[in-house]
């Protein structure tokens, strides 16, 4: 795996041992991104980030910030490792269920200009009701959420508006934002701009 743009492009990443996680492929990475624009200034939350491999290229690319959430302790180690050796900063690792965080982030009101889902295939579609539930209130106005899946399944995220969908192999590449005016579901609060 390597970075596929920006500041490191080229560059390799370790990615973690043992079948638990699934490296987005860099193929699929590249033409997430394509779609995805640039990513200048950004605050990025990267959502069962495994290798943290989306959240790094964002980083690479420009983005201001990213908080990598994963539950898997040797996957963290990875993403920490990662950063260093990318001599990364603005980046926070959180070991945690991913479900568990996005709920915190979004009663503290944090608000994020890109989302990055791509939690294991087989358990999107047990997820996509509590990710409905909690995802607009993290999105910024303008803001993209990005979720990997299997090429077969056909995510949805109301009241979240599907922007594109495409397949790339076994991978599924869906871009969502918040309709316009729309912050259904969001707190109320004022929002704070994630760090």
């Amino acid at each position: 795996m390597r970075i596929i743009a920006g500041a490191n492009k080229g560059a390799r990443i370790f990615a973690p041992k043992g079948h638990d996680t699934r490296p987005t492929a860099d193929r699929a990475r590249e033409a997430a991104f394509n779609l995805i624009g640039p990513v200048d200034g950004a605050a990025v939350l990267d959502l069962f980030a495994g290798s943290g491999a989306m959240g790094l290229e964002a980083l690479s690319r420009g983005a201001a910030s990213a908080v990598f959430i994963e539950n898997d302790r040797e996957a963290c180690r990875t993403i920490d490792r990662n950063l260093d050796k990318l001599h990364l900063t603005g980046a926070r690792v959180i070991q945690q269920d991913a479900l568990r965080a996005l709920a915190a982030e979004a009663a503290a009101a944090r608000r994020y200009d890109l989302v990055l889902v791509d939690p294991p295939y087989e358990m999107f579609s047990s997820l996509q009701n509590r990710l409905s539930t909690y995802l607009p209130a993290v999105l910024a106005q303008d803001g993209l959420v990005v979720v990997e899946t299997g090429a077969r399944e056909e995510p949805e995220l109301p009241p979240l508006t599907q922007r594109t969908s495409r397949r790339y192999g076994s991978a599924r590449i869906t871009l969502f934002q918040l309709a316009p005016g729309d912050r259904t579901g969001a707190s109320q609060a004022t929002p704070e701009r994630a760090p």
